[in-house]
């Protein structure tokens, strides 16, 4: 199987976990901690840690902790042979703060330099996406890069997967969202690409509502997640709109579940799984990262195989 190659960015997160009830007006004891981060790097370090193959055409940079972020990767089998290094501003950063239940309080991001990115795969975009299997492309890194990378896609009978950003391209050019195989998104990212209110809607309701959405924007297939109330889904091919539940997990930590989810979800549709199946291992994967302080589901290179056996 080819790897699928992953477009998207490498942050470092710091991570500061409130010990009691956070009090945003006042000073809260907790641990702080450095974790590797970033919407692409998640994605990738998550297709290696079950096996899958994988390859980055992100950013890092040489300074100590680019290199330690580049040194994990190769550890665990991702190939970098596409990744580029660069001196300096290659690696992004989010502050974040979580409180006593491990959910988002708060946060601050700051950029990587995307210029240097671009100008890379405008280079070797072509034998980039030549030489995958499938496309993992984090849209909102700009819109030139979208561009490019979905324009090779189509010329090379690539399949896309978008996974959201900032939602600042996806929201300006709905029209390359449907040039893509799948976009799976929260449903706070849905209500503002579908300009609907979803707020106190339960699962089924949404699952209803979104089958002619999807047809409306013609769109390919789209995944919805709804916290704990699970995920809902919509294949316009096949016409199958279903609702996958959650699994049920300790929370420990809630930053990269939705990066867990995207990749159990394409993991699934690049082994040739039906969108059901698919979100269903995108739920697992979930599962397994929310309950570790990690932004990423634990090493389990036997992850599909126990699938089988269910």
């Amino acid at each position: 199987m080819s790897p699928t190659v992953v477009v998207g960015t490498t942050f470092v997160d710091i991570k500061g976990f409130a010990q009691n009830h956070y009090d945003p007006q006042g000073r809260n004891l907790g641990e702080v901690k450095f974790v590797h981060g970033g919407v692409g790097r998640n994605v990738v370090e998550n297709f290696a840690n079950v096996g899958m193959p994988v390859a980055y055409a992100g950013m890092l940079e040489d300074s100590a902790i680019g290199l330690e972020v580049e040194r994990r990767l190769e550890e665990i089998g991702a190939d970098l042979r596409w990744m580029i290094r660069v001196p300096d501003h290659g690696i992004g950063m989010w502050l974040v703060i979580l409180d006593e239940n491990g959910n988002l309080a708060g946060s601050v991001s700051k950029m990587p330099d995307i210029a240097r990115l671009e100008d890379h795969l405008r280079a070797r975009g072509d034998a980039i996406v030549a030489q995958s299997g499938a496309v993992v492309l984090e849209v909102d890194l700009n819109e030139t890069i979208a561009e490019n990378i979905i324009r090779l896609a189509k010329r090379h009978g690539k399949d896309v997967y978008a996974i959201v950003g900032n939602m600042s391209v996806i929201l300006a050019r709905r029209d390359l969202i449907r040039q893509t195989k799948c976009f799976i998104c929260n449903e706070i990212e849905a209500a503002k690409f579908f300009a609907e209110d979803f707020h106190g809607s339960a699962a089924e309701e949404v699952r209803a509502w979104l089958p002619p959405a999807v047809e409306k924007a013609g769109l390919q297939s789209v995944v919805v997640t709804l916290g704990e109330q699970g995920a809902v889904y919509y294949d316009k091919e096949t016409k199958v709109a279903g609702f996958c539940p959650p699994c049920p997990t300790k929370v420990v930590d809630t930053t990269g579940a939705g990066d867990a989810f995207f990749s159990g979800t394409v993991m699934g549709l690049v082994r040739g799984a039906t969108l059901a199946e698919a979100a269903g291992y995108g739920a697992r994967l979930a599962a397994a990262t929310i309950s570790r302080e990690e932004n990423n589901c634990p090493v389990d290179k036997a992850f599909f195989d126990r699938l089988r056996e269910l």
